[in-house]
């Protein structure tokens, strides 16, 4: 038995969870190569499936009445890209000197640097549980085999988000791994890119797949392997029935007020939207980069009356991301009253503009 131990760390509370499912599934049975499946979806919907993490796919599974293959929007190309097992944007990198140099695609943390190293390779590795923080296994394994085990018994293989987070990390490896080897952490390339260009890191393959993850194949869920993917010739030799996705999230390029963008969400779709936990944040950075103006509308609204910040929702703000000197209790309501954006580059964290401003902005679906 693996030998784990546990560090606590101070979680970010999850205002709403209903809040972190970004997408509707929509499973259709009738058999498709797979870029006549993908046209089909984007024709009636929004794209072949994505999915950023294990609620996701449990929800794209309750969709599905079939137990053969049927496809996702997960394709091969030839070109690889660093990504987090978790689903998390690659928004920090911590290589060691000369690092990453070579062709494996897997990370271990030795020293508090990040090295490449051949995901078949065994080694000890840490965990991040959502109730627990840390946890270290003290148990050799490889990086497929690691993330198995982390997803069965906690939440995933660890992710760094930034320095400090890296620090942390550092620090409560030192404190458990007395031989001071390399550790498996959360870290892998591939060459799999998602039909709608989501940059979702999520992968779940089932053993020894993908076995040629070229521009040829493409992926689909196995209902009778938990709905573990495969990998299929995406042409003519497979048709497999399909999983659409309709998103929750959708950026209108339209440059409007802030009251004229709420009228326009609510007339036309369900909301503005509201951001209540980082999933949903990751979200939103996930669409907001399709935006043609600096900045975005979110259904975030100051009251001068009352001195806070509140969503159109009704739900007060309990996750927040303001970027520095914005979002505090004393914004000038003169000439105009201030309503909340997110910036559609850098960090896209979130700014205070006067709700005259004439932006594009955010609607969710349900």
């Amino acid at each position: 038995m693996a030998q784990t131990l546990y560090f606590p760390l101070l979680l970010i509370a999850l205002c709403s969870i209903s809040e972190c499912v970004q997408r509707q599934y929509h499973f259709i049975n009738m058999k498709k190569e797979w870029a006549d499946a993908q046209s089909y979806c984007r024709e009636k919907y929004t794209d072949l499936a994505t999915v950023d993490n294990m609620n996701d796919m449990i929800e794209l599974n309750k969709s599905v009445n079939v137990n053969d293959g049927v496809w996702i929007g997960l394709h091969g190309t030839n070109v690889s890209k660093w990504h987090w097992s978790s689903g998390d944007p690659v928004l920090f990198l911590n290589w060691a000197s000369e690092q990453p140099y070579s062709d494996d695609n897997c990370a271990v943390m030795t020293n508090g640097k990040w090295f490449v190293g051949a995901c078949t390779a065994t080694w000890t590795f840490v965990c991040y549980n959502m109730s627990r923080g840390l946890v270290f296994v003290n148990q050799r394994m490889t990086w497929r085999d690691a993330q198995s085990y982390c997803r069965q018994n906690h939440t995933d293989l660890v992710t760094v988000r930034n320095q400090n987070e890296s620090q942390q990390l550092e620090k409560f490896i030192n404190d458990r791994n007395s031989s001071g080897s390399a550790v498996w952490i959360g870290l892998f390339r591939d060459p799999w890119q998602w039909s709608d260009q989501s940059n979702s890191s999520f992968r779940y393959w089932k053993p020894s797949k993908p076995s040629l993850p070229d521009h040829e194949h493409c992926a689909a869920t196995e209902q009778f392997i938990l709905g573990q993917w495969s990998d299929y010739l995406c042409s003519v030799t497979w048709k497999l029935p399909f999983v659409c996705h309709e998103d929750k999230l959708i950026v209108i390029q339209q440059n409007l007020s802030w009251s004229e963008a709420l009228r326009y969400c609510r007339q036309n779709h369900v909301d503005l939207v509201s951001v209540q936990s980082v999933e949903m944040q990751y979200k939103v950075m996930n669409v907001v980069k399709l935006a043609s103006t600096e900045a975005v509308w979110l259904g975030l609204r100051h009251s001068c009356a009352l001195g806070i910040w509140f969503w159109v929702s009704g739900q007060t703000v309990c996750y927040q991301n303001w970027a520095p000197g914005n979002g505090t209790s004393e914004e000038d309501c003169e000439p105009t009253v201030r309503s909340g954006a997110v910036q559609s580059g850098g960090n896209q964290t979130w700014i205070s503009r006067p709700e005259t401003d004439r932006l594009n902005f955010i609607c969710r679906n349900y």
